[in-house]
């Protein structure tokens, strides 16, 4: 039985996710400029989604963060979009199926939220998120929505909320 439980962030996750978030990247290669690795939320993660239509989920097991994402207003974007962010995993969370169980839950915020379409940007190479991503009903897109800094992120996917 999977032990590993789904659950708003606290301000005390702060630190784990940062460095939950730092890990993945580092495993993955993926460059620390023009990702979430340099997003200076990343290490005040509570406060940054304790803002209205904003939410923030981890995922715990025997006490240690192993997984985290949310959804917020996708930044300079006119229009009912949010974004899926920031969503990674641990080497020891993955094939579990706990990355469609947050997907859903995020989509399911978004939703309650009104927003009508929810957007996210990915590695080339993350073949595994890009799967996960096109089962939960995200489509790839030409070009990218918003301005989120994240320029070095070039694969855009977009999902029909409403």
């Amino acid at each position: 039985m999977d032990t590993a439980i789904i659950r708003e962030i606290k301000k005390e996750d702060n630190a784990a996710v940062a460095t939950v978030v730092r890990k993945v990247l580092v495993d993955l290669g993926v460059p620390k400029v023009g990702t979430a690795y340099a997003d200076k939320a990343l290490d005040h993660m509570f406060e940054n989604y304790d803002v209205p239509k904003a939410t923030y989920f981890v995922v715990e097991q025997d006490g240690q963060i192993i997984g985290c994402a949310g959804v917020a207003q996708l930044d300079n974007y006119q229009g009912n979009v949010c974004e899926l962010q920031k969503m990674y995993f641990l080497e020891e969370a993955r094939g579990r199926g706990l990355g469609a169980k947050m997907i859903q839950i995020c989509l399911d915020k978004a939703k309650e939220f009104g927003f009508e379409k929810c957007y996210l940007e990915t590695m080339p190479y993350m073949t595994d998120a890009q799967k996960l991503y096109k089962k939960s009903g995200f489509k790839y897109i030409d070009a990218p929505m918003g301005n989120t800094g994240h320029y070095s992120c070039p694969v855009w996917m977009l999902k029909t909320l409403v």
